[in-house]
């Protein structure tokens, strides 16, 4: 496995400034953002360290030599938007942007991009299958005929009213990951798996390990910490972020020892990227970087 971290974190740094930091501080990886140019819709999107909208053979050649320079890897080119969007013209924004991070993988010998499945937030999960066929099968088979495996990552988006009742993403249970890759059985479609959701809304964050290993193209470093007496004011039908807080890895309730444990036992061996979002490190530029020292200083002790 590789330590490496998600660069959303670091969106006031350069490339080159993410890549020397990562260099210096022991990380092996990074999962680099592709938002395109642009205003953010939300905390820690609208991050674009390689604009895949503009990408020379000039620009290829930089980040590749700025990877063995600093002896750094690109995890994946990440990319989170909500391509099932009920409002078609943003949708399809979406779409080509999702194909044009694939492309830029390909061309930059990446063999993984990360995203999200998207949802419209109003409608039941059978409601939204229709379109997801119609959205994922086409932008699966683009990855496929580059040679690029798609990242799901599962997480519900379901944190603030505008998300409320069904959250803007639909992978977020075993029970429907098994049904997206019974719809689509490609080896080029997993799991960007990041075991802290699963943590708020009480479910085992190990058994998926065991189960869909096999389907981890990516995996996300992100603890949770679930506040009971908050839990007990509002219930869990309140907006999630009510009742739990993302923290860094070892701050919440992740066994990290059985969860590495249960990774090394399954036989994955491919990038555990740190996800940033605890906003008790957000304060500057320097407390974020705290945040990932601290980070792969917790996690070296389970990846040498």
């Amino acid at each position: 496995m590789k330590l490496g971290f998600v660069s959303a974190i670091l969106p006031d740094l350069s490339l080159r400034e993410v890549f020397e930091f990562a260099a210096e501080e022991g990380f092996d990886c990074v999962e680099v953002m592709c938002w395109p140019p642009g205003r953010a819709e939300r905390r820690y999107a609208g991050v674009t360290h390689i604009d895949v909208t503009s990408l020379k053979k000039s620009t290829i050649s930089e980040i590749q030599n700025l990877e063995k320079e600093t002896g750094v890897e690109i995890s994946s080119l990440g990319y989170y938007p909500n391509p099932l969007t009920p409002n078609k013209e943003e949708a399809k924004v979406y779409r080509d942007h999702i194909k044009k991070v694939i492309k830029a993988s390909s061309l930059l010998g990446i063999d993984t991009m990360t995203t999200f499945i998207g949802r419209d937030w109003t409608k039941s999960v059978e409601d939204n299958w229709t379109s997801f066929r119609q959205t994922w099968k086409p932008l699966i088979r683009h990855a496929e005929k580059l040679g690029v495996k798609v990242g799901i990552e599962n997480c519900p988006m379901l944190f603030t009213a505008d998300e409320w009742p069904g959250g803007k993403n639909l992978a977020i249970s075993p029970k429907i990951w098994k049904r997206m890759f019974e719809e689509i059985p490609s080896e080029y479609f997993g799991l960007n798996f990041d075991p802290s959701h699963l943590v708020w809304m009480h479910m085992d964050y190990l058994k998926p390990i065991r189960d869909y290993c096999s389907r981890f193209h990516h995996v996300h470093a992100k603890d949770v910490r679930v506040d009971k007496h908050r839990l007990d004011e509002v219930g869990i039908l309140a907006h999630p972020l009510e009742y739990h807080s993302p923290k860094l890895p070892g701050l919440g309730e992740v066994d990290w020892g059985k969860f590495f444990s249960h990774l090394t036992d399954a036989g994955y061996d491919g990038p555990v990227c740190v996800e940033v979002e605890d906003r008790a490190y957000e304060g500057s530029l320097e407390r974020r970087k705290d945040s990932l020292r601290q980070s792969i200083k917790y996690l070296r002790q389970f990846v040498i």
